[in-house]
């Protein structure tokens, strides 16, 4: 991710490209990882379980194309006998893509949300938020993980998954080894609490109320948390998304905390550039969230239909993820993360179970 969020420095000269060789380049750049995007969405919407749930409130298709692109640009990178150069044209496309990405998420939010949730489910979604912050980076030591990738795990478990890492990542300089092991560790943990917590809410005999707090301060993604949410009750359901969307709009103040902290950590002499301390595309987030909440977004009006704008920007931006999660999955060499992954993996682990507890516990206490 070193690239996206850095000081200008001057290019170093290059020697004259042919049209051709540019033409080549372009296709090879874009091709593997539009096929691979192509692909996980086909996936994406396959009409069975565990792709496709249905429930009174409609169907729903908790495993993201963005999950599914990942995984299948592993698989293509380290399966199929692909040129080098098809390989090396995927690196670097990510790093230009996840930006904006990350500002069209910003059309899908809504500010007001914060107030309608409730002062004892802000507080308690706040506090899960430095729990799970805390645990990770406890654990990491623990297991032996390096610094950027825990920040990275700890951020996909406090706020949103893999939004919340890609837009971490060039805060802190993260290498694509760092968000390949933090994405893959955060989503797989997703998926298994999506399908856990329901039954363990109803061995509990929890309330529509608490397990729809419990879900929407714990589970890494929003399709997971509205998946996990209904299955459980149409009122767990609906709370379960409400506080789990309150939770992505803390991914702007808790991006420019972790990067004042972040500039601290490296010693009081150093100076701290606060007009470079958040990258721009938190900025456009956060006016594309306001946007969206001051109902600024028109409604597009064509003959075959009317589309509202930030829904369109909304999809747009989940597109652009998934293209990017492609790319880097093709950037993957899977021996290095079977020799690398496993403190990743307990971290995560042990985070997630710590958080859930801790959840879990303040909704006994304050709920």
């Amino acid at each position: 991710m070193e690239g996206i969020h850095a000081l200008p420095h001057a290019p170093s000269p290059k020697p004259a490209a042919r049209p051709g060789a540019v033409a080549a380049a372009w296709w090879w750049r874009y091709l593997p990882s539009g096929m691979v995007c192509a692909l996980s969405y086909a996936v994406h919407y396959l009409p069975f379980p565990p792709f496709r749930v249905l429930s009174p409130s409609g169907a729903r298709y908790p495993v993201s194309g963005a999950i599914v692109a990942i995984v299948g640009g592993v698989l293509v990178r380290n399966l199929l006998p692909l040129p080098k150069a098809a390989v090396e044209s995927a690196k670097g496309l990510a790093r230009r893509v996840i930006p904006a990405t990350i500002v069209l998420a910003g059309a899908g939010l809504n500010l007001r949300l914060v107030a309608t949730v409730g002062p004892m489910a802000l507080a308690i979604t706040v506090a899960c938020m430095a729990i799970a912050m805390a645990a990770t980076l406890w654990l990491a030591r623990l297991f032996g993980v390096v610094h950027r990738t825990a920040m990275l795990i700890g951020a996909g478990t406090a706020i949103c998954g893999t939004s919340a890492i890609v837009a971490v990542g060039p805060l802190i300089g993260a290498e694509d080894n760092d968000l390949m092991l933090s994405i893959g560790t955060i989503n797989i943990l997703g998926l298994v609490l999506m399908f856990v917590l329901p039954a363990i809410g109803g061995l509990l005999r929890l309330s529509d109320q608490a397990f729809g707090v419990w879900a929407g301060t714990t589970i890494h993604a929003v399709p997971q948390v509205v998946a996990a949410g209904f299955a459980y009750s149409a009122a767990a359901g609906r709370l379960a998304t409400l506080v789990k969307l309150v939770r992505v709009t803390m991914l702007a103040p808790f991006l420019f905390l972790l990067g004042f902290l972040h500039v601290r950590r490296r010693g009081p002499s150093v100076a701290i550039p606060y007009s470079r301390l958040v990258p721009p595309f938190v900025y456009g987030f956060l006016a594309l969230s306001l946007a969206n909440t001051l109902a600024l977004l028109p409604v597009l009006q064509f003959r075959f239909g009317s589309f509202a704008l930030a829904d369109l920007l909304a999809n747009l931006g989940e597109l652009l993820l998934t293209l990017s999660m492609a790319a880097m999955g093709l950037e993957v060499n899977i021996r290095f993360l079977a020799r690398t992954g496993a403190g990743a993996v307990l971290t995560g682990a042990g985070a997630t179970v710590l958080l859930c507890a801790g959840s879990l516990i303040l909704i006994r206490l304050l709920l």
